[in-house]
């Protein structure tokens, strides 16, 4: 049984616990970073700005020595910044200089973002299983955004260690991925259990790493790797709880701090609802969701 072994509980986060949608393609991304350059002294055109950060994120990952290398989002804005710097860009306080790579980063991720929010019952099944084992964050992200995001869902301060993919260079299923996770937790590796909604980044990964683990099969994530099988699959994260012989989570009242989301699916006519920190957020089929674009319901 489950509840015997594991010590401590490890996460992927989009698609595990944050249903995320991002359209990193759109024009409006590359004319938005291209006119905040002007204000820096760079004059470059939106698709400039596509075409040098799209080739640069290439070469970092054809140049690095990881089997499964990860990207530097503030590296390659840094890039462009300083290999079209003029007079006046140089001219800027130094704070300034020192920033804007960053500040384009996260232009870039939040220009991009048309979702976020939790899947139903997440933070009340934190809550449980924050009182009885510590929990961790393993992430694939970039370090510019994968907090901040965390922050704004309302999960930041469930996980200590939040091991993300942008700090370190290389991505899952590498299993130093999961190492830095056990390793800091102070568990052995057998006794983590890993949640994820990959197959290949998440199942596979953890398992060789030597984590049990639960598929969470979200919209999102490869669904068959080879011949992998998780150690447990689930649909709702309520699930979680009797895996681990917790008890079963008491209804409380919509737009409580600590759940909430069984009186949410009753209001919703029976609908999964979305949960953006304390507010319950409806979500819509697409017939009665009409002419309201996909992806505006829970984004800011």
């Amino acid at each position: 049984m489950l509840s015997s072994v594991i010590e401590a509980v490890a996460f992927d986060v989009n698609g595990t616990l944050v249903h995320i949608r991002t359209d990193e393609g759109m024009d409006e991304i590359f004319r938005a970073i291209g006119h905040v350059l002007t204000y820096s002294g760079i004059d470059l055109h939106r698709g400039e700005v596509r075409e040098l950060y799209t080739r640069y994120l290439k070469e970092q990952q054809r140049d690095s020595a990881e089997e499964h290398p990860e990207f530097d989002a503030v590296a390659i804005f840094r890039r462009i910044v300083d290999e079209h710097a003029t007079g006046y860009t140089r001219s800027m306080p130094a704070v300034k200089q020192e920033q804007l790579p960053l500040f384009l980063a996260e232009l870039y991720r939040g220009a991009s973002r048309r979702r976020l929010a939790l899947y139903p019952y997440v933070r009340a099944v934190l809550d449980a299983l924050h009182t009885r084992f510590p929990l961790a964050v393993v992430s694939d992200g970039q370090s510019a955004y994968a907090r901040a995001e965390l922050h704004q869902v309302g999960l930041l301060d469930y996980f200590d260690p939040i091991v993300v993919s942008g700090d370190h260079g290389f991505r899952k299923p590498d299993a130093r991925m999961f190492e830095l996770a056990t390793t800091t937790l102070g568990v052995e590796p057998g006794q983590v259990l890993y949640v994820g909604n990959d197959m290949y980044r998440d199942v596979y990964g953890a398992r060789a790493a030597g984590l049990p683990t639960v598929l969470f099969e979200s919209d999102q994530g490869t669904r068959v790797y080879r011949d992998v099988q998780p150690d447990h699959t689930i649909t709702d994260h309520r699930e979680l709880l009797t895996l681990l012989g917790l008890p079963p989570l008491r209804p409380t009242r919509v737009g409580s701090d600590r759940g909430g989301d069984e009186q949410a699916v009753a209001a919703c006519g029976g609908r999964h609802p979305l949960v953006v920190g304390q507010q319950v957020i409806e979500v819509l089929t697409d017939e009665e969701r009409g002419s309201q674009v996909d992806g505006v319901q829970g984004a800011k």
